[in-house]
């Protein structure tokens, strides 16, 4: 006969027998992720930091080689090829206006020298400027950027003017049509400002070997050469020239090369 699962015990209480217990495997307690993780990231940081300190002097290194090689570029251009300077005055009318910046090529003028017709910049010779003439980069600021070549040079010293005569010619003013002489004949001078006559002073010099003489294209309004004969004679040194006007760079609608 088949045993009732339900059975009674001594005390008459019917007794359900229960499943079988099944050990369970112990539980072995684990780290938080959370904490791993923040342990992580704290090490990727710390690792981060002298990186980006690096990265951050080798990019003002960079930058610092770079800007001083530029400047050092700018000084040696500006000293041996080019150098920028403004027009103070009218005496150039109307081939260069007030505040035209021309280039000035000193290169050039070393290996080819200068001729007549060509219009030059040089340092005043014999305090033709006098005192009235001021810079207005004289300020410590404007020096630098001065000498460095960011602005456009004009020390108070320096003249812009047009060759008329070199060494061993002879100029004389003025013809019965009022052109000036070279070597016993006139000469034909087309970049004369309209209206402007060259008769204002009558002369006649030998340009001695080593020098220039200049006057401007505005001739009613130059204090050129004509105007300081008793100073050597008017005569500009060739050593006191800075170079040869090559090129008008402002304003952009007049951009271009000088007439010689």
């Amino acid at each position: 006969m088949q045993d009732d699962p339900n059975v009674e015990n001594n005390a008459g209480e019917s007794v359900v027998p229960s499943e079988p217990v099944v050990p369970s495997e112990p539980v072995i307690a684990s780290e938080p992720v959370a904490s791993v993780n923040d342990e992580l990231a704290t090490d990727d940081t710390d690792a981060q930091e002298p990186s980006a300190r690096k990265k951050s002097a080798s990019f003002l290194r960079e930058t610092s080689v770079v800007i001083v090689s530029a400047l050092i570029l700018s000084v040696l251009v500006r000293t041996f090829i080019f150098q920028a300077f403004y027009v103070p005055s009218e005496s150039m009318e109307n081939t260069l206006m007030i505040n035209d910046r021309i280039v000035v090529s000193k290169i050039s003028t070393h290996f080819t020298g200068i001729h007549r017709g060509d219009v030059i910049v040089f340092h005043d010779p014999s305090q033709w400027l006098g005192s009235s003439y001021t810079n207005p980069y004289d300020t410590p600021v404007g020096r630098v950027l001065q000498f460095v070549g960011i602005v456009p040079s004009n020390s108070g010293k320096d003249l812009v003017k047009r060759v008329i005569g070199v060494g061993g010619d002879k100029i004389e003013c003025c013809d019965a049509t009022g052109h000036i002489i070279r070597n016993g004949a006139g000469i034909d001078e087309p970049y004369i400002k309209a209206g402007s006559s060259t008769d204002q002073i009558k002369f006649s010099v030998i340009v001695p070997a080593g020098s220039v003489f200049v006057m401007g294209d505005n001739r009613g309004n130059s204090e050129d050469s004509r105007f300081h004969l008793n100073l050597n004679n008017g005569m500009v040194p060739l050593k006191d020239v800075v170079g040869r006007v090559s090129f008008r760079v402002w304003p952009f609608d007049r951009i271009g090369g000088i007439e010689h």
